[in-house]
């Protein structure tokens, strides 16, 4: 019998018909005669209704409607069963004629449907994730049908059937950009069938979506979140459950909050809530309500533990308020957000020692006060931006009020500035460290000349920072330099404005004689003079300057001399007398030397080492002679011929090899091949002796060669 149904199958397949093919002879209804018949009957019968349905399908296709079927087989729920077991054996039979994926999609046509793909999917569980991905592959982006929401509800119930699929099959959804509707509804019906486990993975795969590198993905979500505020299909469903999961979920952690302290093992968590928050306003578009408003801002408010998550969560809420500006809308919520960052003011040192975080909220709360007092709102834009980790809209317009609480009721500039001087600078300052750090505030008051305007000195922090920095160098450090000379002889016109002090003599030898060649300074010229030294540098350690804060006061000098000359016509105008560093103090410094070390260390230095070869090629240009940057044993100085390796030159062989310098030149010279191929650090203590005897190399009885390689 099933080879005559095959037989009939190829026959009459793809036909379209107004009539079922084998039903068009019936005396009495598709119904009736289901039940009045034998099995074998009953196969054609219910094949022959799918045939025609599906005939029906592709008509309708051709005009993009949508219907669904009716059947009076396929209507009556008491059927079901029954139809589910034909369809099985035709399926198992037929394989050639008939595709499970075909008749699936048959099926989402007809009244009963999904509950008849559970049932066939049951009978055949190995076909599980085929018809999975056939349901997702041919639904909507965004389900605005009701056949959407058919085939929704077909794949909700196969995972209801197989829970452990459910998460694979939101990840279909998550790699065709599907269906977004299932996907959320999938993951809220997982949480709820694991709510007994502590951790939910609903905040991080809405997270993930909104928040990671796939472009297409986060364009997908978006739109699903912006439809679901506007229609009245899945999407709308599908995102009010979700917002009411995150509320419920803002709740939780309210509750568990005693007296506004956040508990510690909520702080991960609640900092998480607060970045999906903003994701849900910056890049989905969605519009709070008020329940939820009311809520994060109690959340955002709190006052969580000093340790690197709290800090963490507090810089997050300090963005937040800045990101949706609608949090503050009404006076009481405005009101109790003054009080939060007020709080923060006070608490900001405290939060730093005690959590060990070098970059900690108060220098952002420090930069934002300066931009906008600058109205930088732009560089607030990217702060907050580079803070969140998300790139949001950010109306400058919308920034008006909170603007206003910040320049009025937290930080007056006269504020801002007396507090910056006070925040102590980073130790081991290098380009490793990431965040937002006191150089960043400084830098950023020293460009708008904000401490010019209040008169309050800064030189005491800048060198105390210079002092403090290690290498890799780290960006900021350069322009602070320059920003820093131009508030010392630059000045507003229109005003007589106050400048900063320049570093002393004192303090840049402080420096540079614990360095390599600082032992050969001439303190019988400049002795370092401990009252020129400002009482609160001199607990400052240069036992062991680093190179980076040598480099950084080499380039402050010779900048510091570059605009000084370049503007001497300007200060003889105005009749200003601007402290000069004389010719003798940099004659001792080892400019050379540390500009050959940021040669060859370009990867720590990049920044600095450009700026620094144009000034010495403007100002010492004896020092950047074209054959010195030619002579490999300059540039490569480590390099040493492995016969002298072991030798150790004393001044006793000096003073023996230049005494014979007449009589016994070869012994002279020998001595001067072995000191070209040591490292300049361990010929500069012997410079002064070496020096004493130029005059007498400079006799005419002195070969030329012995000249020459003392040259």
């Amino acid at each position: 019998m099933l080879t005559f149904i095959y037989f009939f199958f190829r026959q009459k397949l793809g036909s379209v018909q107004r009539d079922s093919v084998l039903a068009q002879s019936l005396q009495s209804g598709l119904a009736l005669e289901f039940e009045r018949s034998e099995s074998i009957r009953r196969i054609r019968l219910v094949l022959s209704e799918i045939l025609f349905i599906a005939s029906q399908i592709q008509e309708l296709q051709k005009n993009q409607e949508f219907q669904v079927k009716q059947s009076d087989l396929f209507d009556n729920a008491v059927y079901m069963e029954e139809i589910s077991y034909v369809i099985c054996i035709a399926l198992a039979e037929l394989p050639t004629l008939l595709s499970i994926l075909d008749i699936v999609e048959t099926l989402l046509h007809v009244k009963h449907g999904p509950d008849i793909i559970c049932w066939i999917v049951a009978n055949s569980p190995d076909s599980f994730s085929e018809v999975c991905a056939h349901l997702i592959a041919n639904g909507e982006r965004q389900e605005e049908s009701a056949l959407g929401r058919i085939r929704t509800q077909a794949i909700t119930m196969l995972c209801q059937m197989n829970p452990s699929q459910a998460l694979a099959i939101r990840a279909k959804c998550v790699e065709l950009c599907r269906m977004p509707a299932l996907a959320i509804t999938l993951s809220l019906e997982h949480e709820n069938a694991n709510s007994l486990q502590p951790e939910s993975d609903v905040v991080a795969f809405v997270s993930g979506l909104l928040l990671g590198s796939d472009q297409q993905v986060r364009s997908w979500i978006a739109m699903f979140i912006r439809n679901g505020q506007k229609r009245k299909w899945e999407s709308q469903t599908a995102l009010q459950s979700l917002r009411e999961e995150l509320l419920k979920r803002l709740q939780t952690i309210a509750s568990q909050s005693t007296d506004s302290q956040l508990a510690e093992s909520q702080v991960v968590q609640a900092s998480a809530l607060l970045r999906l928050y903003c994701a849900l306003r910056g890049i989905g578009g969605i519009k709070f309500q008020d329940d939820e408003v009311a809520m994060i801002v109690q959340l955002l408010t709190s006052h969580p533990p000093p340790s690197p998550a709290g800090v963490r969560f507090v810089s997050l809420g300090l963005c937040m308020l800045i990101a949706c500006p609608s949090l503050i809308g009404h006076h009481n919520l405005e009101k109790r957000s003054i009080e939060w960052v007020q709080w923060l003011v006070r608490e900001e040192a405290y939060f730093e020692s005690a959590s060990g975080v070098t970059a900690s909220f108060g220098e952002m709360l420090l930069l934002m006060a300066i931009h906008f007092h600058s109205n930088q709102l732009s560089a607030i834009c990217e702060l907050v931006c580079a803070t969140l980790g998300m790139k949001i809209p950010i109306r400058p317009n919308n920034l008006t009020r909170i603007k206003q609480i910040f320049m009025q009721e937290i930080f007056t500039e006269q504020v801002v500035t007396a507090h910056a001087v006070k925040v102590p600078v980073t130790a081991n300052l290098n380009a490793n460290i990431p965040g937002f750090l006191p150089v960043h505030c400084i830098h950023q008051l020293l460009k708008s000349r904000a401490f010019a305007k209040h008169r309050v000195p800064i030189k005491n922090w800048i060198y105390r920072q210079i002092c403090a920095s290690v290498p890799p160098l780290h960006p900021v450090l350069p322009a602070l330099v320059e920003v820093y000379v131009n508030s010392i002889l630059m000045t507003n016109n229109k005003t007589s404005e106050h400048t900063n002090k320049p570093i002393t003599e004192n303090e840049i030898c402080r420096v540079f004689q614990n360095s390599v060649f600082g032992a050969n300074f001439d303190f019988k010229k400049n002795p370092v003079n401990t009252m020129q030294i400002d009482a609160d540098n001199m607990d400052i350690d240069t036992s062991k300057p680093s190179l980076t804060s040598q480099l950084l006061l080499l380039y402050y000098l010779l900048l510091y001399e570059d605009v000084r000359l370049s503007n001497m016509h300007t200060f003889m105008s105005q009749g200003r007398k601007v402290k000069s560093y004389s010719t003798e103090f940099l004659s001792e410094l080892p400019i050379k030397y540390l500009l050959q070390l940021v040669q060859r260390d370009q990867m720590n230095y990049a920044s600095l080492f450009s700026p620094l070869l144009r000034l010495l090629a403007t100002h010492f240009p004896h020092l950047s002679l074209v054959d010195d940057w030619l002579d490999d044993e300059m540039i490569n100085i480590d390099s040493a011929i492995a016969s002298y390796e072991s030798m150790k030159i004393s001044d006793i062989a000096i003073v023996e090899a230049f005494s014979h310098a007449k009589t016994c030149p070869s012994r002279t010279g020998r001595l001067l091949r072995q000191l070209m191929t040591l490292k300049p650090t361990e010929i500069w203590p012997h410079a002064e002796l070496i020096i004493h005897y130029f005059k007498d190399i400079l006799d005419e009885q002195v070969p030329r060669y012995i000249q020459g390689t003392l040259s």
